[in-house]
């Protein structure tokens, strides 16, 4: 009996708990439960008059891809055939076209092509607005329906419709392709080191550390430093971004993220030792920079590690989990943002080059030869440099005269002698750098940096 009292009184006193909760919790439930019930209106609704037969899994799946993919543009449902190929992209080997892309006003916008791939091949472009595939209008299509619609069967074609900036809409055609990514490639520009970085996937790290040892071999000694290039990189995994960045900082915080919840913020910081003995580094960007790779330059321009060079970047600052969903695919959620070690955000503000270059077409410029001290009349011969060696001063001889016969520009009839051309650098940029104006500002300062330290530059 007494057992019996104090289990009638536990109870009354749930009840008491139950009933006595913030009236404001009750009225938030009470609208969940009035919109559910909404839901279910209208899942009945449509299944039963809606025009042509559609099932209960259909019409649950496509309630759960509208309420992701309202969101924000980076959540969606993966059913289980995206999700297989989402961990198959992480590998770095996918089918497709080879662009990642994002929805902007309606339309599918490449954030960036990757590097050796059918769309990079066919000319599309970071920015490029996608507004029609096989003659369909995406305008109306969520950014799942209109990525399937660029799926296929390899070496099938696609036509797409692009709009670029003032120009007129053009139609490309794409042939699909197994996209196999190398996620790092490397050469050197003289004595410097250029490192690209397409996209961040399992292979990344160890492609990078490999590079790195390649070029030490090459150039042993007159190595000068590096350019790490990450334009149109569209990103990838987090912790590829992490453990990349970690190989060039010493010490320091690496980025951090931030939810909803504070017990959910992270931070990473970087261990012990610099994979590139403290060189110079230069940091190229664009607006197809995205996600990891903005971490990455995030973190190395905070910590003054490296300079970077170019344009803005894409600022794709937010965190995506994906959670698996048994057998029925998974969802990925935008679940945090990304902060640079200084506390900056990167959402929808990208990161800002120290050294702002737009990507541009140099000519050379025709000019008449200016008249220099040796065309003039009667002027001094040099006598040679004084080379200075401890306390002692001695006269290095000057350079033997020109040959008999030779022409003395100042000996012509106005002063002037024909203008030589300029010779050329075997060792300089190759054409890469020559045609590329941002890679060659980069490795122009780079050499400045060697110079003004005073080590030797090619």
């Amino acid at each position: 009996m007494q057992i019996l009292k104090k289990t009638t009184f536990a109870a009354a006193g749930l009840l008491l708990v139950l009933f006595s909760a913030p009236l404001s919790l009750q009225a938030q439930e009470g609208d969940t439960y009035r919109h559910l019930k909404l839901f279910g209106e209208v899942f009945e609704r449509v299944r039963a008059d809606f025009v042509e037969e559609v099932s209960d899994e259909e019409l649950i799946e496509a309630a759960i891809r509208g309420m992701l993919t309202d969101l924000d543009p980076h959540s969606g449902y993966l059913d289980p055939d995206s999700f297989k190929e989402m961990r198959t992209q992480t590998r770095g080997e996918f089918g497709g076209l080879g662009i990642e892309v994002t929805m902007e006003n309606g339309v599918v916008k490449v954030v960036s092509p990757i590097d050796d791939t059918p769309a990079f091949r066919a000319g599309v472009q970071a920015g490029d607005l996608i507004t029609h595939i096989d003659s369909e209008p995406v305008m109306g299509l969520t950014l799942s329906e209109a990525v399937d619609l660029m799926r296929g069967p390899v070496d099938s074609t696609i036509t797409v419709t692009i709009r670029r900036g003032e120009e007129e809409p053009f139609d490309l055609e794409i042939i699909r392709d197994i996209i196999r990514v190398q996620s790092v490639r490397h050469r050197t520009e003289g004595n410097i080191g250029y490192l690209r970085i397409t996209s961040f996937t399992e292979q990344t790290t160890p492609g990078l550390e490999e590079a790195i040892a390649e070029i030490e071999e090459e150039l042993g000694d007159d190595l000068e430093g590096f350019v790490l290039d990450l334009r149109n990189n569209p990103g990838g995994l987090l912790d590829e971004a992490i453990s990349v960045t970690d190989l060039f900082l010493d010490r320091g915080e690496i980025v951090s993220t931030r939810g909803r919840h504070e017990e959910d913020s992270q931070r990473w910081n970087a261990t012990s030792g610099d994979r590139t003995s403290e060189l110079p580094i230069i940091v190229l960007i664009n607006g197809g920079s995205a996600s990891a790779s903005e971490i990455v330059a995030g973190a190395l321009q905070d910590h003054r590690r490296a300079i970077v060079m170019g344009t803005p970047s894409f600022g794709k600052g937010s965190v995506q989990t994906v959670i698996p969903l048994g057998a029925e695919g998974a969802m990925r959620l935008t679940t945090a943002r990304y902060y640079t070690p200084s506390g900056r955000s990167i959402q929808a503000k990208g990161i800002e080059p120290d050294i702002h270059v737009e990507q541009a077409t140099v000519t050379t410029a025709e000019q008449q030869r200016q008249r220099r001290e040796a065309d003039l009349r009667r002027h001094l011969e040099g006598k040679g440099e004084i080379e200075r060696e401890g306390d002692v001063i001695e006269l290095i001889d000057p350079p033997e005269e020109a040959p008999e016969g030779a022409e003395d520009p100042a000996d012509s009839e106005d002063g002037e002698g024909e203008e030589t051309p300029q010779a050329t650098d075997p060792d300089g940029p190759q054409e890469d750098a020559e045609t590329d104006y941002q890679l060659a500002r980069a490795l122009d300062l780079l050499r400045g940096l060697a110079l003004f330290s005073g080590r030797t530059v090619n």
